[in-house]
């Protein structure tokens, strides 16, 4: 049986996503604060972790950078009223896999979170190293670096720059990348995956007098040397 930890200082709300849970042959621990979720996260196993943000004593966001650096493992949904661009963009910064606003439906939960355990537990990569041109990417020490020189990724940057890797030269669409980066599908509304490769392109890119990622105006991006619709 899957065991979740749940983190939401709203008991009402939180009995009732611990019903659903349990409703589908879930096992759920609760805690009601940051530092008790710490102290759970810790010290016992989770298949996955469910936390909002705004939690007392230690927020939903630092909880889910110190859980992610212990035990990187572990997907993370966050649940919050906080649904703008900006509010996502923080949430994925801290490590988390999904995001999801309040209100939502028991059944979308539900059904990210059986998203989330398969893709984890499916993730048994055969190749240590991703290497593009000067590139070369670590999934075991999940470091990355340019011709030698270490370069410094948040999570999220490091898992779209990890998909890219494993699908040089070929034009990634929006859809694309939001449905196997974020196992989301890709809202219009929002510009938060043109945000991420503004992010990751700063990082490998800049410094290096041949660019690898561009922009391929109206269809997505690609990893690719020597491209020359390079958008900045």
């Amino acid at each position: 049986m899957p065991h979740i930890l749940l983190v939401e200082d709203d008991k009402r709300l939180s009995r009732l996503i611990g019903r659903g849970l349990l409703e589908e042959d879930m096992d759920v621990s609760f805690a009601y604060d940051g530092e008790k979720a710490t102290e759970l996260a810790s010290t016992q196993d989770f298949n996955l972790i469910i936390t909002d943000i705004i939690v007392p004593l230690k927020n939903g966001l630092d909880f889910c950078k110190e859980i992610k650096n212990l035990k990187p493992q572990i997907p993370v949904i966050m649940l919050t009223a906080l649904g703008t661009t900006d509010d996502k963009l923080e949430g994925f910064d801290s490590g988390a896999d999904d995001y999801l606003t309040k209100p939502f439906e028991m059944r979308e939960l539900i059904a990210r979170v059986k998203v989330l355990m398969k893709r984890f537990s499916m993730h048994t990569p055969t190749e240590q190293l991703l290497r593009y041109e000067n590139i070369e990417m670590d999934l075991k020490l999940k470091s990355i670096s340019r011709n030698g020189i270490a370069i410094k990724l948040t999570p999220k940057e490091f898992n779209l720059m990890k998909y890219m890797l494993e699908n040089p030269e070929r034009v990634l669409s929006r859809s694309e990348i939001a449905e196997n980066v974020w196992e989301t599908h890709f809202d219009t509304g929002t510009n938060f995956i043109d945000v991420y490769i503004n992010y990751i392109r700063k990082k490998i890119d800049r410094d290096f007098e041949h660019k690898l990622i561009h922009t391929k105006a109206g269809m997505g991006f690609i990893l690719k040397k020597g491209y020359e619709e390079h958008q900045q």
